[in-house]
């Protein structure tokens, strides 16, 4: 079980929409190089090593959610884990990192996601996808196709692809 903070907008993904992401994306994550954006309580992160994914990078700007990451991390003993505190549009631009897939999950209502997007092309790999959650549902565009989609509760989620 991990241990969070009670940090306004912080948002955990259900159980039951995290196991339908994980079966979207196949049981076994081996392998595979994974970006945890916004990562708040890490839970999509955690899972992907969990899984197999042979490294994971989670990003957040909340020093207290960050904190709880480190602690989550040590409990979990999950070595493959790289947590860095920074603001997830500053390590977009900044990056230079390949990943397989990548988890997006922004503070609502801030228009994060429509900043995070077009940076994010740059690190993924040939065969990257991207899962999102949003308030609102995407549709395919020129740069995204969505591949799956769901809603629970109040809370859109996605599986991308760039478009070809």
């Amino acid at each position: 079980m991990l241990k969070f903070p009670d940090v306004d907008g912080l948002r955990p993904t259900p159980d039951r929409v995290r196991q339908t992401v994980f079966n979207w994306l196949g049981q076994s994550l081996d392998g595979l190089s994974c970006l945890d954006l916004f990562a708040g309580t890490g839970v999509m992160g955690f899972e992907a090593l969990s899984r197999g994914a042979t490294q994971v990078v989670l990003i957040e700007k909340s020093r207290a959610a960050y904190q709880a990451l480190l602690d989550n991390k040590a409990s979990l003993k999950a070595t493959h884990a790289q947590v860095l505190y920074l603001d997830a549009l500053q390590f977009l631009k900044q990056n230079h990192q390949k990943f397989d897939v990548i988890f997006v999950d922004p503070p609502y209502h801030q228009g994060l996601l429509d900043q995070a997007l077009p940076l994010i092309k740059t690190a993924l790999s040939e065969v990257s996808l991207l899962y999102v959650e949003a308030e609102f549902a995407l549709t395919d565009n020129a740069d995204w196709e969505v591949c799956k989609a769901g809603k629970a509760g109040n809370v859109f989620y996605h599986l991308l692809k760039a478009a070809t």
